[in-house]
Order: structure tokens, then C-alpha cells, then sequence
């Protein structure tokens, strides 16, 4: 699958998502979106995207995003670590569809960071996601 300009391969992997490669990356100077191109590996038992992939992708592209906007105001980090996630399903995504998780929203602190983000399958929005990161 070759993704879309600007997408590049992931550079960070993680033993959670080696199994649903190849994931993309739009590394931006604000934040980063992350894409996939649905294939099998990605559903539930129905056929859609499950809803952990949903979940954990969104939840690392705000995290990533969040680490972009505490680098450049120059606030200390040695990483972040989610302390809360929440989801909002809006509508199906089917195989073959160009899954990109964007974060729209951030507020960054020194001792909290939080970020929301919109799913699209093909510029549809399919999901909302919340995040709360705790910086390290």
C-alpha cells in the first residue's frame, strides 16, 4: 500500500500495533496523524474496525501530539502517560477505507495534557476521542 503525501511509515513502533502495520504517519509541526488503510487484521467479528484499534490508535496519536505542543513551548517532558480515554462511535468504517486519526485540540500543561481527536474513514468522521495525559 503506498499511503498518501505526506504519509510516511510509522517511525514508532510498539509490540501492540507490529500486528496491524503498515500505519502511517503525517508528522506535522502542531501534531502528528496517523493513518491506516483498513484491511482484515484490523476488524471484529462483523467485519468493521474493532473498536480497540479505534481506541488505541487515537489514543497514540494525541499522545504523540501532545508531546509535539509541550516540545515547542518548551514545557519539560520525559513522556506521557494516559490516565484517562474516552470514545464516541459516530458511524462505520469498511475494509479498503483510508482510516486518519487528527488531533484537533490541545491544551497543554506541566503536569496534565489533554487533546481530542476526530477519526475519518475516506474525510468521514467515524469516531471522537478524548484523552487526559499525565507528563512525566
Amino acid at each position: 500500500m503506498t499511503p498518501p503525501e505526506p504519509f510516511v511509515p510509522h517511525p514508532r513502533k510498539s509490540p501492540l500495533t507490529t500486528p496491524w502495520e503498515p500505519i502511517f504517519a503525517d508528522i506535522r509541526d502542531d501534531r502528528w496523524v496517523l493513518a491506516v488503510e483498513l484491511r482484515e487484521p484490523h476488524t471484529n467479528s462483523r467485519g468493521g474496525p474493532h473498536g480497540g484499534l479505534i481506541a488505541a490508535l487515537a489514543d497514540n496519536a494525541m499522545g504523540l501530539s501532545c508531546g509535539v505542543v509541550l516540545a515547542r513551548l518548551q514545557i519539560p517532558s520525559k513522556g506521557l502517560v494516559t490516565v484517562s480515554l474516552g470514545l464516541d462511535y459516530l458511524a462505520a468504517a469498511q475494509i479498503g477505507q483510508w482510516l486518519a486519526f487528527d488531533t484537533d485540540f490541545i491544551k497543554p500543561g506541566k503536569s496534565l495534557c489533554y487533546a481530542e481527536a476526530t477519526v475519518r474513514a475516506d474525510d468521514k468522521p467515524v469516531a471522537r476521542a478524548r484523552a487526559t495525559f499525565k507528563v512525566v
